[in-house]
């Protein structure tokens, strides 16, 4: 029996402020499961992993906008290249490079956040706030015609302490406002805020958020 898909989806959408978009975490769901939410209006979905998500790219409607929401080895981006709307994770300059480099050889350009590493965990991927500084100042990456960097992502450690979610949550958004400044101040497209999940989205919509990641509270447990 299929998991409830549609009331679930509503149940989350009904709680999303206006300017707060939804990227529905479909990595590990079946492609039933990404038509349920589809047929109500969702068009944003996040994957994981390449195979995967290139099976789904190739069966599922073509106007999805897909989002690679986890860590993306440079080897596998020229298999996305062709079809990815945003990759939200990137952690490198190198990874930065790769996907300018098969974005051109497909004559398009890919939307990309940089991922922010401020939790406490140690397996938690991403760049230092001193690492994505120094990327941006080092201004390579305004030679690159086939990305646009449109915002930041991160993700909060996976503890039960609100307070701690919450101060990295503002972190986040306090470190935003930094580097709009001074690298973004007349770039409009540079606006994303990509924090909150299932379980501590509420909180990040309280600091400033405009791109939750929700797979559980949506489709339920992951079918492997």
């Amino acid at each position: 029996m299929m998991y409830d898909v549609k009331g679930s989806l509503h149940r989350v959408l009904d709680t999303l402020p206006e300017g707060v978009r939804l990227v529905a975490v479909s990595k590990y769901h079946p492609e039933d499961y990404i038509m349920a939410a589809y047929d109500e209006g969702q068009r944003i979905f996040g994957e994981s992993h390449e195979q995967e998500l290139s099976r789904k790219a190739a069966v599922l409607p073509k106007d999805i906008e897909w989002h690679f929401i986890g860590h993306l080895q440079t080897n596998k981006v020229k298999y996305i290249a062709p079809y990815i709307n945003m990759v939200e994770a990137v952690d490198s300059l190198k990874l930065l490079r790769e996907i300018d480099k098969r974005a051109a050889r497909h004559n398009r350009r890919i939307d990309v956040l940089l991922e922010l590493h401020i939790a406490k965990e140690a397996t938690k991927y991403g760049l230092t706030p001193d690492d994505c500084r120094q990327l941006l100042a080092d201004g390579e990456w305004r030679t690159m015609d086939h990305v646009r960097i449109c915002g930041l992502m991160m993700m909060a450690s996976n503890v039960d302490d609100e307070q701690q979610i919450a101060s990295e949550f503002d972190t986040a958004a306090r470190f935003f406002d930094e580097v709009k400044a001074r690298y973004f101040a007349d770039d409009p497209s540079f606006c994303e805020r990509s924090w909150g999940m299932s379980d501590d989205y509420p909180l990040a919509l309280n600091h400033r958020t405009t791109m939750v990641r929700i797979g559980t509270a949506i489709f339920g447990p992951r079918v492997y």
